[in-house]
């Protein structure tokens, strides 16, 4: 029997075990920069006895961001910055992939400069509110995007993972979860488009295809992961007919074969059924990111790689709070409680802080 903490072939690499630390905000990137810190370094290395760490979200373009304080993979400065975070975690012996995320609507735009505008796939407005650095504000109207500016949003994505490579990281998750842009286009009240990028299934699973196929192509499948969270209604999303859309992306994807698709599910709202059928019509690595209402991720998840639901588990609150966390879900704990408190921004506490058990 397949256990969480046996070896796994990982797209030619051999990863010590399943465990995989999940993307998580942290909001640590005060620079105006947006430039990854020392911090970071330490903090992604503490946790590099995962199988596979995924970063927190990395905007791959200015106009991508969409929380204060985030870093990106767009500048030159930024990928020097990314550099020392890489060398650390691959030093504790970790591997880790970038997951580049980019907001569409899902941003305020106090936090656009001038000449950049709030876009998404039609000027469809969140109705959920947004974190600025001095409040919380409603979101307001996206520019429905081009065919040029989808273009350009799609080098947007390649460029940052050529970044990514030259900054050491050992691939990049595509983020097409959690209402951002990649979700938006796969919507069916977000996207309200008649041309080739909207309207039917084939349409608005187009954009992120084309996402994907354009990461590929610039750093190989074996460096390109797929994020999604089927009928995850977070920062609006609705999607009718959502088994329909993601049979129909997966069957798709298989074509571009890239390492792994890493299926979020979603509360009470999960699709277990779903998830079990992505898991048969995908061949490459099969990550989840179980349901767990009123609770975190914990022990009692690791029988799903046991009964073969999925290859690795992710795991996101309790690895914020546990560094050391294989070792203590192999040891069945004692776990660290996280701090909510300092989830998003701040300094070390509650960030760099957390005692292992050998502390």
């Amino acid at each position: 029997m397949t256990t969480a903490f046996d070896p796994i072939d990982f797209v030619g690499k051999r990863l010590p075990n399943r465990i995989v630390m999940a993307p998580m905000t942290r909001s640590r990137a005060h620079d105006p920069g947006a430039i990854a810190t020392p911090a970071m370094a330490t903090y992604y290395a503490q946790r590099a006895s995962a199988g596979l760490i995924v970063s927190e979200s990395i905007q791959p373009s200015a106009v991508g961001q969409a929380h204060p304080f985030t870093p990106g993979l767009h500048s030159p400065e930024q990928v020097a910055a990314w550099r020392p975070v890489t060398d650390a975690v691959h030093a504790a012996g970790g591997t880790i992939f970038a997951q580049l995320m980019h907001a569409g609507r899902v941003r305020h735009p106090s936090l656009l400069s001038a000449e950049l505008a709030l876009v998404g796939p039609s000027p469809v407005a969140a109705a959920d509110p947004t974190s600025v650095p001095e409040d919380v504000r409603d979101l307001v109207t996206p520019i429905e995007l081009t065919e040029a500016g989808i273009a350009e949003t799609i080098e947007d994505f390649a460029r940052a993972a050529r970044n990514a490579v030259e900054a050491g990281f050992d691939g990049v998750e595509l983020h097409g979860a959690n209402g951002f842009l990649l979700h938006q286009f796969l919507s069916t009240n977000v996207n309200q488009r008649t041309d080739r990028w909207g309207g039917s299934i084939e349409g608005r699973i187009r954009f992120p295809l084309e996402v994907v196929r354009a990461v590929v192509e610039a750093i190989g499948a074996s460096r390109v992961g797929l994020r999604i969270s089927p009928a995850h209604g977070l920062n609006g999303i609705v999607e009718d007919g959502h088994r329909d859309t993601y049979r129909t992306l997966v069957e798709a994807l298989e074509a571009l074969e890239p390492a792994y698709l890493h299926v979020m599910e979603m509360g009470d709202k999960a699709d277990r059924d779903l998830t079990l059928e992505l898991r048969k019509r995908f061949s490459g690595t099969f990550i989840l990111n179980p349901a767990t209402p009123n609770a975190a991720t914990g022990t009692a998840e690791l029988s799903l790689i046991e009964d073969g639901t999925a290859d690795m588990i992710s795991f996101g609150a309790l690895f914020l709070a546990n560094p050391d966390l294989p070792a203590r879900l192999a040891a069945g704990g004692p776990f660290n409680t996280p701090d909510p408190a300092t989830f998003y921004g701040g300094d070390e506490r509650g960030y760099t802080d957390y005692p292992r058990l050998d502390d």
